[in-house]
């Protein structure tokens, strides 16, 4: 199979900070998205996480994030929508969506990590009775489109107007760009027949089949037959690749023991859903190119997501992002938009030293 050229390039990021330095974490965070526009890349996301040395509301960030850049989409990957109510988030979301000049790319799941300590802390009453899944994905959509509130004839009084009830500010356009990470073939199916776009990355259910590229295939070919006629709907691929071509030797170290940690996971179904995980990606710029060409999933899409790894460090993630950009991508038949990404963007200058990686700071510049 001939793989699409890229048309687009995006990364996701874990959004780390210290646990009593948060306001480091994140203002390097927010740097990382300004150096990833200047690299050309066509979005940066986050992640939203729950409890965690992350990102807890990814439309603040993303607001925040908004002033920080000029061009590149802003996306959320994924919002829990379990703990979420539906009309609130659906007017920070448009609102963020307004700040950024109509960038924002909202991404949704249905699971609830954390649940047993989140879920009477979130709720009133018994949350394990509601609808948290599909169902609450779907009001988001629907507020977002715009529908006026009540009858034709139903008006709201506020300090220098009048006006119909409905979410404000209003930005129609954003309902259109709503994805959703999809792990089982009837969450894509359910996706597709929404008309959402699909985020499917390197976890996946195994139904009938304990290879992950098959399963992957699988929930891509029932978004594509589940998708209304006419559809514009997007399907982006994330894998984890880390590039070891402008490391130095600390860091590459450290790139292929974190893979090393994680392989076990690779080589058989995972717990009760039969989990499947992807492996991460870790060499030169020639041997990664060469297995996601031969990546029978990566073959059948045309948008890469870049996975960041957790926990690493603001010059190891910039390394990343420069080598992918430099010198996988363009390889990929990826271009950056016509007067982005210039060549000329230097390398990371500041290396992060091995000590300080094990010190667990946050990559002071090795002597």
């Amino acid at each position: 199979m001939s793989n699409p050229a890229l048309s687009s390039l995006a990364f996701l990021t874990p959004g780390n900070f210290a646990d009593g330095d948060p306001a480091t974490g994140l203002e390097e965070t927010l740097a990382l998205f300004e150096y990833g526009e200047r690299l050309g890349y066509d979005g940066a996301w986050v992640r939203q996480r729950h409890l965690e040395h992350g990102v807890g509301s990814a439309a603040v960030f993303l607001a925040a994030a908004s002033q920080r850049t000029e061009r590149i989409e802003l996306g959320t990957a994924v919002i829990p929508i379990g703990y979420e109510n539906p009309f609130r988030l659906a007017e920070d979301l448009s609102l963020a969506d307004v700040l950024s000049g109509g960038r924002l790319q909202a991404g949704f799941s249905t699971g609830m990590p954390h649940a047993d300590l989140l879920g009477d802390v979130v709720h009133d009453g018994d949350w394990r009775e509601y609808d948290l899944s599909y169902g609450r994905i779907a009001r988001v959509v629907e507020h977002l489109r715009g529908d006026y509130l009540g009858d034709p004839d139903t008006v709201i009084h506020s300090p220098g107007n009048v006006q119909r009830p409905r979410l404000q500010p209003h930005n129609p356009g954003l309902a259109d760009r709503i994805w959703y990470g999809g792990g089982s073939r009837r969450s894509a199916r359910w996706a597709g027949r929404q008309g959402l776009s699909l985020l499917t990355g390197n976890i996946v259910t195994g139904e009938d089949t304990d290879d992950v590229a098959t399963a992957q295939r699988n929930l891509l070919d029932e978004h594509r037959r589940a998708l209304p006629e006419g559809s514009s709907a997007r399907v982006a691929l994330g894998r984890v690749i880390v590039p070891l071509d402008g490391a130095d030797a600390a860091g590459r170290a450290r790139y292929r023991a974190y893979a090393e940690s994680r392989h076990a996971r690779t080589l058989a179904p995972q717990g009760p859903r039969r989990t499947l995980f992807a492996p991460d990606i870790v060499g030169t710029a020639d041997e990664i190119v060469e297995r996601l060409t031969a990546d029978p999933v990566f073959g059948e899409v045309a948008e890469l997501r870049l996975e960041l790894p957790y926990e690493f460090h603001r010059e190891e993630y910039e390394q990343i992002l420069h080598d992918v950009r430099h010198l996988i991508a363009p390889e990929l038949g990826w271009r950056p938009a016509p007067g982005q990404g210039e060549e000329g963007v230097a390398p990371p200058s500041e290396l992060v030293s091995l000590s300080d990686v094990r010190a667990g700071g946050h990559g002071k510049p090795a002597p």
